[in-house]
């Protein structure tokens, strides 16, 4: 079937173009504020669900309409295979690090949240410094499990996947979930970050793990050198050793850049 934007190839491919700057920008800013809604509102958790099923549901349209590859939107037969890595790997342990790390942990370090962490700066800013602090984990989680055979065993499970789009988003082994989580994790609790901000920084990694994975027709520019984009995770599952063993980031490129 056709998407709409082909039907007038002229005029369609300059609109196609317009709009595909701004979907990125406009899905992650509508994701986040609909979770500081919620922040605010002490109902963080059911908002952000709220806000990631709402994204789930966009994305699902957007593949349809804007397709950054028309043959991805065939059935590859992992539908249940990328389901059953999510539930039991992404689900299990996003509860055993949003709700055991984030009110369990960082409630009883933050006491202590006054000594290192800085409280005093706008939200904004601290949940930057979060994601400055999980992703310098994340990056070498995900390094390694490139180039030490060991860890590759589990984390080649995602890599495994056949195309890119929304739904293999949480196509991970258990295994590498939790190596990530290790190595990311206790560095915000030893920075004695408030749970607030824990939270926070499972929310966005979220949003953009999602993002990262969508066959959605994008286009970036700078934004590419900050933050995780589609366009730059497509080239790190390029089966080109090359191509693939490079953008380890989560969130944040800049220890890529580094």
């Amino acid at each position: 079937m056709a998407s709409i934007w082909e039907e007038t190839p002229a005029m369609d491919a300059k609109a196609r173009v317009f709009i595909s700057y701004f979907i990125w920008p406009v899905l992650m800013i509508g994701c986040t504020a609909i979770t500081a809604f919620g922040m605010a509102r002490d109902q963080g958790f059911l908002y952000f669900n709220i806000a990631y099923v709402g994204l789930a549901l966009s994305l699902f349209l957007l593949e349809r309409r804007l397709p950054h590859e028309r043959a991805w939107l065939q059935n590859c037969g992992q539908m249940m295979a990328d389901f059953g890595h999510t539930l039991v790997s992404k689900g299990t342990i996003q509860v055993l690090s949003v709700v055991g790390g984030a009110m369990g942990v960082a409630k009883y370090l933050e006491p202590e949240a006054g000594v290192f962490w800085p409280e005093s700066w706008p939200l904004a800013f601290q949940v930057l410094l979060g994601l400055l602090l999980a992703e310098a984990g994340l990056y070498w989680a995900h390094r390694l499990a490139h180039v030490w055979a060991p860890l590759w065993r589990f984390h080649a499970v995602h890599h495994s996947a056949p195309r890119l789009w929304f739904w293999n988003t949480g196509r991970f082994h258990i295994v590498d979930a939790v190596v990530s989580i290790i190595l990311s994790q206790p560095l915000l609790y030893l920075a004695g970050a408030p749970a607030e901000i824990i939270l926070w920084i499972a929310a966005v990694t979220a949003f953009i793990g999602m993002l990262t994975h969508c066959n959605v027709e994008m286009r970036f520019g700078p934004i590419n050198y900050l933050f995780n984009t589609p366009e730059l995770h497509r080239w790190h599952h390029s089966r080109d050793l090359e191509e693939g063993n490079k953008n380890y980031g989560e969130n944040l490129m800049i220890f890529d850049l580094l």
